[in-house]
């Protein structure tokens, strides 16, 4: 399912469109007109739809990119209940398969992806929403699918930083795919995404101090 799905309302091409903008351009180089020029809508449907730019730059990150971040999330769920078990490596290969052969397509991954960097390198309110209804929760889930597979000296510092190297080398070969193909020459086909998560779980597993029956 995508945020696209569906009839579309003014409300909804004006989202899509903003959308796309703020993630090509960034918020300062986006205005109302253009926004509404491009969704063929009328100046004066900004404020009555969302009252001022602001709101909706924000509304862009609470209906489009969380809702995205949740079937994300679903399809993690999924995949971990397939597997039959919470061991580090099921969860390790249910959150590649979901990020790396999950169900954004191209473009919607590419929005998600250059939204969030714009936010990381110049935060606004929309950053403190992703962390806290998404992010936390998020690392919070996976700290305690974990937990109870690691040795008893990790503490909790060193459980979240290494959960953060899994995540991120799950996100550098889900965003990165360009330099991937050049460097390795594989096209993002159905056996490369395969043998890349059997890649990410087998590096994760050989630097996560799990117990030896865990893996």
């Amino acid at each position: 399912m995508s945020p696209d799905s569906g009839n579309k309302t003014t409300r909804d091409c004006l989202l899509e469109v903003a959308e796309r903008l703020f993630a090509q351009k960034g918020y300062d180089a986006v205005s109302v007109r253009e926004i509404t020029n491009t969704a063929k809508c009328n100046l004066a449907s900004v404020n009555y739809h969302f009252g001022n730019k602001k709101t909706l730059y924000l509304n862009v990150f609470r209906e489009r990119w969380m809702l995205r971040a949740q079937y994300i999330r679903a399809c993690f769920e999924e995949n971990l209940a397939g597997c039959g078990d919470t061991s580090p490596a099921s969860v390790i290969q249910s959150l590649a398969e979901a990020l790396i052969k999950g169900p954004l397509t191209d473009e919607e991954r590419l929005f998600h992806f250059q939204l969030m960097i714009r936010e990381m390198t110049k935060p606004t309110e929309a950053f403190e929403i992703v962390m806290e209804e998404t992010m936390k929760p998020t690392f919070e889930g996976l700290e305690q699918l974990f937990q109870p597979y690691l040795h008893e000296s990790i503490d909790e510092d060193r459980t979240l930083l290494n959960i953060l190297s899994i995540f991120s080398m799950v996100l550098y070969f889900n965003f990165a795919r360009l330099p991937v193909s050049k460097i390795i020459g594989h096209a993002y086909d159905q056996r490369f995404k395969d043998r890349l998560v059997q890649h990410i779980v087998d590096f994760s597993l050989s630097g996560l101090p799990v117990k030896e029956i865990a893996r």
